[in-house]
C-alpha cells in the first residue's frame, strides 16, 4: 500500500512561532531581536565542569539523581523531593509527555488562552475536545476562575495554566492555585502548571504549584531563567508516583532516557543557581525599567506591565491608525527590529510580545525606538 501524504490529514502542524522564529529567519537577519522569551544565552566556559571522565552510558531513566535532588530543592518546599521528579528533554518535552499520556481523542481539556503553542497543538494533534480560556487585555490578562469551572465537562481530564505567564507575564496568585486545585478535585480531574518562568518572578521565587496537592503537575526547564536552552533540560514534578511512572513510560518509549552530557551540565547550572538569581534578578529587572519608561512614553502603545518572567504583551492603542502588516515588514526591513506578533499566540497582531531579558541594553532600547519609528511609518 502507498501512503499519500495529505497536510490536511496530518496530526502534527509546525507551530507558527517556530516557522517564523529567529532561528528559522536568521540571526544575521536581526540587529534589534527583541522576540526571545529567555534570558541571554550563556557559554560553556561560564560553568566550572569537566567532563573528560563522564561515561557516555545509558543515563538513569528518571534522571541523574544529582540533578533530580537540586531540581526538587529549587522547587522551594519540603513537600517535594527527588522521588517526585522526572527529568525530560526541556519543557517542550515534558509538555508532550503530559499530553500524550492523559489525553486521548474523547477526553476534554480546559487550558488558557494566549499561551505557549505547544500547550495547544501537541492537545489538538491527539484530537481531543479543547476548551479555550481566553484572557483579555481589558481585564488584565486575569484568569476567571468561574469560566473554568463552567467550561469543565465530565470528559475533562487536565485543567491547564502558566505562571507566570507566557506571553504576558500575568501571575496566579497562591489562594487562585490552590481554587484550581480544588477545582480539580470536586471534578476528578488534574491540574497542570507550565511554571518555565517560575525562577523569573521579579520577587523572590514561589514554591512550586506541584507541593499544592498530588493532584497539580509542575513542568519546567533549564531554558528561560538559566540561558541554557541548548542544553535540552527540562522536568516534570508529580508528588502522584502512579502518574510519574506513566510519564516515565512515556519517555522511555520516546527516547529511553535523557543525555547524560546536558545532565551533567545541569548539575553544574543548578549547583549555582541562588548566586545566579541573586545577580540576574536586578539586571531583569532594570531592563524592566526600559520598557516600562519607553510605554509611558509611546502614546501608540499600551500594556499590562508583567508581574515575572522576561516578556510582556503589549498592543497597538486604537489610535494608531497602522497597517500591521506594513508595519512589521518595516520594523524588521528598515529598523532591523523583530518582536513576537501577536498572531505566534493566537491573537490580533496589534498584539506583540516583546522579550526584554535576552538583548543587552541598548540592544533593547535601539528595538523599541525601532517600534516607535516603524508606528508612524
Amino acid at each position: 500500500m502507498r501512503f499519500r501524504a495529505n497536510p490536511d490529514d496530518m496530526q502534527y502542524r509546525r507551530m507558527i512561532m517556530e516557522v517564523e522564529s529567529p532561528e528559522e529567519l536568521g540571526y544575521s537577519h536581526i540587529r534589534n531581536n527583541l522576540s526571545e522569551s529567555s534570558i541571554a544565552d550563556r557559554v560553556l566556559g561560564e560553568f566550572t565542569v569537566d567532563l573528560s571522565g563522564l561515561t557516555l552510558l545509558y543515563g538513569e531513566h528518571r534522571g541523574d539523581e544529582s540533578l533530580r535532588e537540586l531540581i526538587a530543592a529549587q522547587a522551594e518546599s519540603e513537600a517535594i523531593s527527588a522521588p517526585d521528579v522526572l527529568v525530560t528533554a526541556g519543557a517542550a518535552g515534558a509538555l508532550f509527555i503530559i499530553a500524550t499520556a492523559l489525553l486521548e481523542s474523547n477526553s476534554h481539556l480546559v487550558v488558557v488562552r494566549p499561551n505557549y503553542a505547544t500547550n495547544l497543538e501537541t492537545p489538538r494533534a491527539i484530537g481531543c475536545d479543547i476548551s479555550c480560556i481566553d484572557l483579555t487585555f481589558e481585564n488584565g490578562f486575569r484568569l476567571d476562575l468561574s469560566a473554568v469551572k463552567r467550561a469543565i465537562t465530565p470528559a475533562t481530564r487536565l485543567i491547564s495554566v502558566t505562571t507566570p505567564h507566557n506571553p504576558t507575564g500575568t501571575l496566579l496568585s497562591g489562594s487562585e492555585l490552590m481554587e484550581l486545585d480544588r477545582i480539580a478535585e470536586q471534578h476528578g480531574c488534574l491540574l497542570l502548571v507550565d511554571e518555565t518562568y517560575r525562577d523569573l518572578t521579579h520577587a523572590h521565587p514561589y514554591a512550586s504549584a506541584a507541593s499544592i496537592s498530588p493532584r497539580v503537575i509542575a513542568v519546567s526547564s533549564l531554558s528561560k531563567a538559566y540561558g541554557t536552552p541548548g542544553l535540552r533540560l527540562g522536568w516534570i514534578i508529580c508528588r502522584n508516583q502512579t502518574l510519574l511512572t506513566h510519564f516515565l513510560a512515556a519517555k522511555e518509549q520516546i527516547g529511553i532516557c535523557g543525555s547524560v552530557v546536558d545532565e551533567a551540565l545541569g548539575v553544574a547550572v543548578l549547583g549555582e543557581r541562588a548566586g545566579f538569581l541573586a545577580k540576574s534578578r536586578p539586571q531583569n529587572l532594570a531592563k524592566l525599567k526600559i520598557v516600562r519608561d519607553w510605554i509611558e512614553n509611546e502614546p501608540m502603545m499600551e500594556w499590562i506591565a508583567p508581574e515575572g518572567g522576561v516578556v510582556c504583551f503589549p498592543r497597538m492603542t486604537r489610535s494608531a491608525a497602522v497597517d500591521v502588516d506594513t508595519f512589521y515588514a518595516s520594523l524588521l526591513a528598515t529598523h532591523g527590529t523583530y518582536v513576537g506578533p501577536g498572531h505566534w499566540f493566537e491573537m490580533p497582531k496589534t498584539f506583540m510580545r516583546i522579550g526584554f531579558g535576552w538583548p543587552g541594553d541598548q540592544e533593547l532600547r535601539d528595538g523599541l525606538a525601532g517600534i516607535s519609528a516603524a508606528l508612524r511609518e
